[in-house]
C-alpha cells in the first residue's frame, strides 16, 4: 500500500516530537474507506498518533496525540497534542500548533474520525464519506480554528487551503525507534547507484591488471578474520558478480571453529570468457582465541612461502623443510594487499585475545609495508534501514559509528574500513549487493597497487644509487 509520509517529512516530527520515532501506517481512507467505524477499528488503543490529511491543493497538514484513541465518547486532555502544517500548495513550509486549551484536545467518539480540538480546529467527518471525483469532501469544517490551538500567525485559509477536500487520509502509530535517523548526507560520498555504474565498476575491474613493470600477473590478496565473520563469503559474493548468479564455490557456513582447514588461493572468472581475472583472493583458517594461525605462519603467507592447498598441521610447526614449502619466493608470489574480515554487528564483543593477534600480525605487515583494508560484513545487521535498503548504507550512523570503532580498534584510517553485505541466503542476485561488493573490490585492488608502486620506487632508487656509485 502506497504512503505519502516521506522520510522528510518524518524528520521534521522527529524535530517536534523530539526523538527518533518509528512510524506505523494503520488507516489510510483511500485503502479503508473514509469511514468513522473503520479508523477506530484500526487505530484505538495504538498509543500515540500522527493523523495526516492530503488537500487537492497539495497542501499536507494534520495533528497529533499522545494518547490513545478509544471511542471513550468524550473530549479528551493532551498537554502534549499539536497540529502542524508540511506543505503549502506543494511547497515545503512546516509549522506547528500547539495545544493551549488541553481540556478539548481531542474529540474521542466513535461516529466521528480523527477531531482535534472543541469547536473542530481542523477539519475531519463523521459516518461515512464517499470518494467523488479523487477526493473526499469532509463533512465536519473547522469551525473554531485556533479555539483550542494556538495559530502561530496562520489562518484557516492558510493552514487547510480554505477548503475540505481531501484525496488521502492517513493515520500513523509513533513509537520510539531504537535506529537512528539517516544521515541528511552520506558519511561517504559514491556515484548515484544505478545499472550504469554497476556496469562500470565490473568493467574496471574485468580490465584489471596490476603494474606491467614488475611482471606481476596478478594482484595477492590475503583473507584474515575471525570465524564466522565471513571471509570464505566474501570470496563466494565475488565470485557470484563475476559468474552471474549465485555460486558456493567454496564452503561457508557458520561453525565453532573454521570450516578453512586448507590455504586457498582462489582464482575469480569472468562469466563471459571464463578467463581468470587479474586477482587472487588467499583464504586462511578462521582465527580464534586459543588455536588458528600464528604469527609464525602469517609472515611465511605474507612473504609467499606456502604454495596453493597448503595443509596446515596444528601439531606441527611450519620450517623450510615441511613439504611443499616455498623456499625463494619471487614478488609475484607474496601478497600485495590483506584484508581484514570483522563481523560488523559483533564488533563490541570480538575477543580481546583475536583482536590481540590482528594486531600482532599489523606489526610484521607493517615491517614489510603491506597495506591493510577492513571488510566490515552483516551490516544488514548493524543497521535496519540498511537491511531495508543497502543503497543507504552511507547514510547511516550506525553502520558509521561501527566503522569509526574498528578504526579505532586497528588503527587504521577510517577510510581504510569498508562495509560489505556478503550473499548469504539470496538465490537471485542483487544490484545494490553487486555495486557495494564491487566498490570495496577496486578499494582493495587500489591498496594493492599502491604496494605495487611503493616497490617499483624502491627497484629504481636502487638502481640509481648503484649508478650514482659507480660514476
Amino acid at each position: 500500500m502506497a504512503v505519502t509520509f516521506k522520510k522528510s517529512d518524518q524528520k521534521q516530527m522527529n524535530e517536534w516530537l523530539g526523538g527518533n520515532k518509528r512510524y506505523t501506517l494503520l488507516f489510510k481512507a483511500t485503502t479503508d474507506g473514509c469511514d468513522a467505524t473503520a479508523f477506530h477499528t484500526k487505530c484505538n488503543n495504538k498509543g500515540p498518533t500522527v493523523t495526516i490529511m492530503f488537500n487537492i491543493n497539495n497542501s499536507v497538514y494534520g495533528g497529533y496525540t499522545s494518547i490513545s484513541w478509544a471511542s471513550t465518547e468524550s473530549w479528551r486532555d493532551d498537554g502534549h497534542a499539536f497540529l502542524f502544517r508540511l506543505y503549502q500548495s506543494g511547497n515545503w513550509n512546516p509549522v506547528k500548533l500547539p495545544v493551549k486549551t488541553t481540556t478539548y484536545s481531542t474529540y474521542d467518539t466513535s461516529s466521528y474520525g480523527p477531531t482535534f480540538g472543541g469547536g473542530h480546529d481542523m477539519p475531519t467527518f463523521n459516518g461515512t464519506i464517499n470518494q467523488i471525483s479523487g477526493y473526499f469532501p469532509l463533512n465536519v469544517a473547522a469551525g473554531s480554528f485556533g479555539n483550542s490551538y494556538s495559530t502561530n500567525g496562520e489562518t484557516l485559509d492558510s493552514f487547510t487551503n480554505g477548503h475540505t477536500h481531501v484525496t488521502d487520509i492517513e493515520v500513523y502509530s509513533v513509537e520510539v525507534s531504537d535506529t537512528k535517523a539517516e544521515l541528511e548526507e552520506p558519511w561517504r560520498k559514491t556515484p548515484q547507484w544505478n545499472t550504469e555504474l554497476l556496469g562500470t565498476l565490473k568493467g574496471k575491474i574485468e580490465r584489471y591488471k596490476p603494474l606491467k613493470e614488475l611482471n606481476v600477473p596478478q594482484a595477492r590478496v590475503l583473507l584474515v578474520g575471525q570465524v564466522g565473520a565471513g571471509k570464505t563469503s566474501f570470496f563466494n559474493t565475488i565470485n557470484s558478480v563475476f559468474r552471474g548468479y549465485i555460486t558456493r564455490q567454496a564452503c561457508s557456513g557458520n561453525a565453532e571453529h573454521s570450516l578453512t582447514t586448507v590455504y586457498r588461493m582462489y582464482q575469480i572468472r569472468n562469466g563471459v570468457s571464463g578467463k581468470p581475472l587479474n586477482f587472487r583472493l588467499h583464504d586462511t583458517r578462521g582465527l580464534e582465541a586459543d588455536q588458528g594461525m600464528d604469527a609464525h605462519r602469517m609472515c611465511y603467507l605474507l612473504d609467499g612461502n606456502l604454495p596453493d592447498r597448503f595443509q596446515f598441521n596444528p601439531s606441527a610447526p611450519v620450517t623450510p623443510d615441511t613439504a611443499g614449502f616455498v623456499a625463494k619466493p619471487q614478488f609475484a608470489d607474496k601478497i600485495h594487499c590483506v584484508v581484514f574480515v570483522i563481523d560488523g554487528s559483533t564488533v563490541d564483543v570480538m575477543p580481546e585475545k583475536v583482536i590481540e593477534k590482528m594486531k600482532g600480525f599489523q606489526i610484521h605487515m607493517n615491517q614489510r609495508g603491506i597495506p591493510q583494508i577492513v571488510l566490515l560484513t552483516k551490516i544488514d545487521k548493524v543497521c535496519e534501514a540498511t537491511s531495508e535498503n543497502l543503497s543507504q548504507v552511507f547514510f547511516s550512523p550506525g553502520v558509521q559509528e561501527t566503522v569509526d570503532r574498528v578504526s579505532q580498534i586497528l588503527g587504521l584510517p577510517r577510510s581504510n574500513i569498508l562495509p560489505i553485505k556478503n550473499y548469504e541466503s539470496e538465490i537471485e542476485l542483487q544490484d545494490n549487493v553487486n555495486i557495494l561488493t564491487l566498490l570495496t573490490l577496486q578499494q582493495i585492488l587500489n591498496s594493492a597497487d599502491d604496494y605495487m608502486f611503493n616497490y617499483l620506487d624502491q627497484i629504481e632508487d636502487s638502481k640509481l644509487q648503484q649508478l650514482n656509485i659507480r660514476e
